[in-house]
């Protein structure tokens, strides 16, 4: 995706805090008021930074971001973030392509040893879509998430590219 696609990006991506709130580290509370000029700059990539986006006759129907960490002892390691694709279009391959796109990607990365990400618990679709890459669940943290009374456990997961 490119700066340019901030309005759609936003708009996706605020869609997928309503509809999966348990699912991210952050609320549709605070990204709606985040300035469009930030998430312009989020979305310029890097080699260590980017954000696919799945489009459907012009539309963007799925988003994932990848970010490496920047600490030298942690420099081995990338991370997924906000992965979301509308429910009416899951199952139909487009996370499949996301996730795959970004590992090619993440490759091209020197020195990248392994990527990292966090998915609920109770979510079987998502899990089975990461360990057909070969993701491996190495951790459970219980009750990672809260809002209200409300808890969600996280699982770990990890390739490793080497």
């Amino acid at each position: 995706m490119y700066s340019q696609d901030a309005e759609i990006y936003r708009e996706l991506r605020l869609k997928s805090l309503k509809e999966n709130p348990e699912a991210f580290l952050t609320t549709y509370e605070i990204e709606k008021d985040k300035p469009i000029e930030q998430l312009r700059r989020n979305l310029i990539a890097s080699h260590n930074r980017f954000t696919l986006g799945a489009f459907i006759n012009s539309g963007l129907i799925g988003i994932v971001t990848f970010v490496r960490e920047s600490n030298p002892k942690t420099v081995h390691k990338g991370n997924i973030y906000a992965m979301y694709v509308q429910p009416e279009f899951r199952g139909n391959g487009a996370g499949k392509s996301l996730v795959q796109e970004l590992i090619s990607k993440a490759k091209q990365c020197d020195g990248l040893e392994q990527i990292n990400l966090t998915v609920i618990s109770n979510n079987n679709a998502a899990k089975r879509l990461y360990e057909s890459f070969g993701f491996v669940t190495y951790g459970t943290e219980r009750n990672a998430l809260k809002s209200g009374y409300q808890y969600w456990d996280e699982n770990s997961m990890v390739l490793r590219l080497n």
